[in-house]
Parts: C-alpha cells; sequence; structure tokens
C-alpha cells in the first residue's frame, strides 16, 4: 500500500528538453492554430544557446506549459522592432550572454490546463532566472487577442487604454498587467499573422528589484539605529546633563548602533539651571550652552563611534531663536536642520522663528532627513525629502500630552507609507518642575516602517512603554526599502500622479 505522505509532486516547473518537442507544437497549434509552432530545429537551437531560459511546466507527468526566452542588450534594441527582427525564423540568434534583460518570446499554456495561473509561475520562474543572472528586467512583447472583436470600433492604443482602465478584458493583456507588467508601446506589424491581434503586441517590461548596475554608489544595506526616550529631571550642572546623555551614547556604541536620536529641545533640562526670568528672555539665554553642547556631543560622536542626531537645541543666530536638529556625524562632520514650522505654544512661550529649508543628510548608513515634531504633520516637507534621496526620517519630537503625542506618531507614519521611508521618533518623558513651557512631557519613542507584508506587522518595527526612560534598537533594512519601492503591494511613492500635482518649494 502507498505512503500518501511519501507520494512525490504532481506540478513541476523545469527546464525544457528535446524529448517535450511533440508536447510542445501540440500546445502551440491548439493555442495559436494559425501560426506556426517551433520546429525540432528552433527547439535544438534553443536548447543549444539558452537553456536556462526555456522553461516548461508539467501537471502529472504531462507538460501543460512552456516558454522561450533569451538575453539582449537594451543599447542595441529599440522599442520599435518585430518578432521576426528579435528571433529570425524561430532562431535565438540574437542571444547576447553580455546583455542585461531578458525578452520573452513565447509562453503557451494547454487550454485544458487554463485557470491554474501557470503563466504565473513562468513569469515568477523568469524573475528568479533575472535576479541569478543580475540582469534589469523582463520585457515581452504581448499579444492582444480580444483586439479583433473591435478592431473596427478603434485602433489599437484606444483598445489597450479601454483594456488598462478594465473598461474592457483582454484574456492576455489583463492577465500580463495583473502580473505586474508596466506598458512602454503599443508595436504595429510586430507579427502579421497573428490574425486576432491585427498583428499588433504591446511591449511591456517588468523591472528586476534587485537589479543594481556594476557602476551604481555603493548604498548602505543595513542601517542599526537607536532612539532614546530621555527623562527629564532637575540637574545641577551642565555635567550632570552631559552625564545622562553620554550613558546613553556609550550604551548604543555597545550595541554597535548606527545612527542615534534623541528628542526634540533635549537641552531645555538646562533651562533649570539659568536665574527665573521671563520664558522668551531664559530660552535665548539658553544658547550660552551652544558651545559645550556642540563640543560634547562631537566628541561622543567620534569617541563612541556613532552618528547622533542630538535632539534639538534652541540657538541664537543673528538675534533671531531658532529651534534647531544637529546632526553630529561619527567622523566628524556636522549638519543642522532648523525647524520650519512653529507651534504656537513655542511663538509665545520663547518667539522661536521659522527656518527656510529642507535638507538631506548623507551618512555612511543612508540618507537622513529631520522633521521637527510639528514638522511631520505638514507632508509636503517629507514628501519634498523623499524627492532628495531620504530613506529615513528622524523626528525629534517634544508633547505634553497623550493627544499631542498621537497627532506626531500618526502623522510620522503616514509619511512612512506615503514616500515609503521608515521614521525614527524619539520623544521625552518626565517633568521640569518650575520650567515654564516645559515642565510635562508625553512620549512613547518608535521605529516605524511601512505598512507591507515584508516589513514588520502594523508597521511598527519597534516601540518603547510609554513614559518610562529607556532606548529602542532596530536594525532598518534599506535593501528591502528600496526593492518594495517598485513590487510592493501598493507602489505610493512610484504611482504618485506627477501629471496633475506637484511641490514647488519657493524658499
Amino acid at each position: 500500500m502507498t505512503d500518501p505522505t511519501e507520494s512525490e509532486a504532481r506540478l513541476v516547473v523545469r527546464p525544457l528538453s528535446l524529448d517535450d518537442l511533440e508536447a510542445i507544437q501540440e500546445i502551440q497549434h491548439r493555442c495559436f492554430p494559425d501560426l506556426v509552432p517551433w520546429s525540432e530545429e528552433n527547439l535544438k537551437n534553443h536548447l543549444a544557446t539558452f537553456p536556462e531560459g526555456q522553461i516548461g511546466i508539467e501537471l502529472d507527468g504531462k507538460l501543460v506549459a512552456s516558454s522561450s526566452s533569451l538575453i539582449l542588450d537594451s543599447t542595441k534594441w529599440k522599442d520599435k522592432h518585430t518578432f521576426e527582427q528579435i528571433c529570425p525564423r524561430g532562431y535565438l540568434s540574437n542571444h547576447d550572454p553580455e546583455g542585461n534583460l531578458l525578452y520573452g518570446i513565447d509562453i503557451v499554456v494547454d487550454p485544458d490546463a487554463r485557470g491554474m495561473r501557470l503563466a504565473r509561475r513562468i513569469y515568477e520562474a523568469r524573475m528568479e532566472l533575472v535576479e541569478e543572472l543580475e540582469l534589469r528586467k523582463i520585457v515581452i512583447a504581448g499579444r492582444i487577442p480580444g483586439y479583433a472583436e473591435h478592431a473596427d470600433a478603434m485602433n489599437a492604443r484606444q483598445y489597450v487604454k479601454k483594456v488598462v482602465a478594465k473598461e474592457l478584458a483582454d484574456p492576455v493583456l489583463t492577465a500580463q498587467l495583473a502580473n505586474g507588467f508596466v506598458i512602454r508601446s503599443v508595436l504595429r506589424n510586430y507579427l502579421p499573422k497573428d490574425k486576432e491581434s491585427r498583428g499588433h503586441a504591446v511591449l511591456m517590461e517588468l523591472l528586476n528589484p534587485l537589479y543594481a548596475p556594476a557602476d551604481a554608489p555603493d548604498l548602505a544595506e543595513k542601517c542599526r539605529v537607536a532612539t532614546v526616550q530621555y527623562q527629564m529631571r532637575s540637574i545641577e550642572s551642565f555635567e550632570d546633563f552631559a552625564k545622562q546623555c553620554e550613558f546613553f551614547v556609550e550604551t548604543a556604541s555597545e550595541y554597535r548602533v548606527d545612527l542615534l536620536l534623541f528628542p526634540e529641545l533635549l537641552t531645555n533640562q538646562l533651562l533649570g539651571l539659568l536665574p527665573p526670568g521671563r520664558p522668551g528672555v531664559t530660552a535665548r539665554a539658553l544658547h550660552q550652552y551652544t558651545p559645550q553642547y556642540l563640543e560634547l556631543f562631537s566628541r561622543m560622536a567620534i569617541k563612541y563611534n556613532v552618528n547622533i542626531l542630538g535632539g534639538t537645541h534652541l540657538t541664537v543666530e543673528d538675534d533671531v531663536l531658532y529651534n534647531i536638529a544637529y546632526l553630529f556625524h561619527r567622523d566628524g562632520r556636522l549638519d543642522k536642520q532648523y525647524k520650519i514650522h512653529i507651534t504656537p505654544s513655542e511663538q509665545k512661550w520663547w518667539g522661536v522663528s521659522g527656518g527656510q529649508d529642507v535638507d538631506v543628510f548623507q551618512t555612511d548608513c543612508g540618507a537622513v532627513a529631520v522633521a521637527i515634531c510639528y514638522d511631520v504633520e505638514f507632508p509636503e516637507l517629507p514628501r519634498l525629502a523623499k524627492e532628495k534621496g531620504a530613506e529615513i526620517l528622524l523626528v525629534p519630537y517634544n508633547t505634553d500630552i497623550r493627544s499631542g503625542h498621537i497627532r506626531v506618531r500618526t502623522c510620522a507614519h503616514a509619511r512612512c507609507i506615503e514616500n515609503h521611508m521608515y521614521a525614527v521618533l524619539g520623544g521625552a518623558t518626565g517633568n521640569l518642575p518650575f520650567v515654564e513651557g516645559a515642565d510635562i512631557h508625553w512620549a512613547q519613542s518608535c521605529i516605524l516602517t511601512p505598512s507591507d507584508i515584508p516589513f514588520e506587522r502594523d508597521g511598527v518595527a519597534s516601540e518603547a512603554t510609554p513614559n518610562v526612560e529607556a532606548m529602542v534598537v532596530h536594525e532598518l533594512d534599506l535593501g528591502l526599502l528600496r526593492r518594495t519601492q517598485r513590487s510592493g503591494t501598493v507602489r505610493t511613492w512610484m504611482d504618485r500622479r506627477t501629471d496633475l500635482y506637484r511641490i514647488d518649494w519657493k524658499a
């Protein structure tokens, strides 16, 4: 008696062989009765020239689908071409092992096996081959067999537009669009004998998400980030402040962190050291600590080999008070981002002015932008940063009650999804008695991702317990971020309607 647990696979995706010739010819004849099937010489040529590109599917020992392809160099072929030019007399004489794209010349599925998504399995096998060979993309010229019924009412381009808009369905084009292919153009006289398509074909491509040209810049694939949920407490000196900050930097270094984030208004802890006075006066007086603050974080970034976003610091420049985030690189460089949108409280208590520019900073672990608290609630700023190449959005924030935190958290996650980027949020907790405008704090620091299957559940990579001093650590996969930008369930960055709207930066 046969043990059912030892049964063999019924469906197998495998390379074609010369023994498949009769089965291939039968399937091709059933699918395309007006076209001449591959001859024995054609198949011998395909197998001898590029055996990896000849793929079939077997079900219960019977061949039910087959496909052929070759490699081409995209610089040598224009969009406008015919099947005969690509595959003269059915031979792969144009195959170029040094090319950069896989050109699919044929897929046929036995009519009795349709509805089993066999074509999708072949496309997946082709993509595996493209990734293995490090090719840029798959290109196909797909038939439009449904066009014949509408040819008297519209031209081929109009027909294709209606299929894309789902006003019409085509048995081939609709399926190819569902498999992720993108249309490049409509080809005339591609295969004149194809009566159903009236000789037309739709040139389409599917990009390899793993492709990187040989001359592409060497981009970081991983970035280990940490965010400090910093507890505000009364201190007696600048040295007390420095000691508390250095504890987290040293700890981050022990965990091999690449990029460390402190909360907004970090140096407001120093306000308790200043003589009592009007909030606007004491906020400006905080500027006296700027040299010590810059020296402290610059030294720690180099000593502990960590890039540090040192929260923000109220700084006076040309007699104007700004809220500035300083990025201390571990190689000694210093960058800064001015807060652009100023909250009513900042204006009321301290008289802070807004900055003018959105910058993107190139670190040794990725391109980074900074949206300081309120700034993340305005979608234009992170979008502009994304256009400039940002992959990680640092959000130092400082909120007094939970509703303020929820605004920042919710908007930051929206920015992740809209712009396909990561966001690292760092907030302050604790309290500063008798410091007007900075007395209480509410935070739940976190690391957020786009919301898609390859990322963490709910788009939350990691998060701290609310209102408890802590440091959250997570390793961001920048390679995954880049791949899914083009191949995700949705493509919010790629699918923007830039023909309808854009951001014009006036500063």
